[in-house]
């Protein structure tokens, strides 16, 4: 019981203010510049998200209803990657990155054209490797990690070529979301 009320106020006292502070401008325009190079080696399209806390309604399912917190998590990165529209994309390979940081939990988020290419136990060990960060507070460090791993997984399922079919244009904005 303890813990639930400790993760409750841990969500109730974060907000967008945390994360604009975790997440100040020099390094949005960073992670910005690491995304639009990124994009410049693949089709795919990478939105990195950053939120401070969950909404009430996600706490509920997972204090409430029992949900366990890395289903409740999924689940919201599940709805963020649906607002952002990623799943939009021309190649159907949008990916993002989100950050939960009342939890330091990342979920990565691949369209259905990633997804098919790569198997969930790959997506699990990359999840591992980038929880060390997060936990240590190097945010910068984790989202810059994830941004590699996702952008050598692009790069090696959907290669830019000098004749491809799918525009070279930007379908997703470069600069995270941070809320």
């Amino acid at each position: 019981m303890w813990t639930h009320f400790k993760r409750w106020l841990r969500h109730a006292w974060l907000d967008e203010a945390d994360a604009r502070r975790v997440v100040p401008p020099a390094m949005r325009q960073r992670l910005a510049a690491r995304v639009a190079a990124s994009e410049a080696r693949h089709t795919g399209q990478v939105r990195l998200c950053v939120e401070a806390s969950l909404p009430v309604s996600y706490l509920w399912r997972h204090l409430w209803h029992r949900q366990s917190l890395p289903h409740v998590v999924r689940s919201r990165a599940l709805m963020m990657f649906s607002k952002l529209r990623i799943w939009d994309t021309e190649g159907n390979n949008g990916v993002l990155i989100y950050l939960l940081l009342a939890e330091r939990a990342i979920e990565i988020v691949a369209d259905r054209a990633l997804a098919r290419q790569v198997p969930q136990p790959e997506w699990d060990a990359m999840l591992a490797r980038l929880s060390g960060a997060l936990h240590a507070d190097r945010f910068e460090d984790g989202l810059t990690q994830a941004l590699g791993e996702v952008s050598a997984l692009l790069v090696a399922h959907f290669p830019r070529v000098p004749d491809d079919v799918l525009p070279p244009g930007n379908e997703l904005a470069d600069e995270p979301v941070v809320q």
